[in-house]
């Protein structure tokens, strides 16, 4: 009886381990593998991602100095046209140009362009007829 009991634990053995081949435990390194290769392609992503932002960068930078460069000349072109009214004192183009840069800062100035005449005019904010 003690040998037949040994043979059953022997052939449970065997069967046990003929179902845990078969139950897709083999499979775990190939599932490993792929979760690796997902994850790599994302890692590619960030990094690809991360690449671009300095170039964003250097691109938003030149457009921002692009349009300091066209305010400043709308400006200057404004304050040395004819029939700009300085007032009674001789001002300097940098003071000028400094005085009409608060005003459009402050908002009590606004940059108004004509289709008519093709033309930008900068005037009290609060002379517009149409609200803006």
């Amino acid at each position: 009886m003690h040998m037949a009991r040994r043979t059953a634990r022997l052939g449970l053995l065997v069967i046990v381990g003929a179902l845990a081949s078969g139950c897709g435990i083999n499979n775990i390194p190939t599932y490993d593998e792929g979760v690796k290769a997902a994850w790599g392609q994302v890692q590619n992503q960030y990094q690809r991602r991360a690449d671009l932002v300095p170039n964003l960068v250097a691109t938003v930078q030149g457009y921002a100095a692009h349009e300091r460069e066209t305010l400043q000349a709308v400006i200057e072109a404004f304050v040395t046209r004819e029939g700009t009214d300085d007032g009674p004192q001789d001002v300097s183009l940098a003071t000028k140009v400094w005085q009409v840069r608060q005003q459009l800062d402050a908002g009590t100035a606004v940059i108004v362009y004509d289709e008519s005449t093709e033309s930008c005019s900068i005037q009290p904010a609060d002379q517009l007829s149409d609200p803006l």
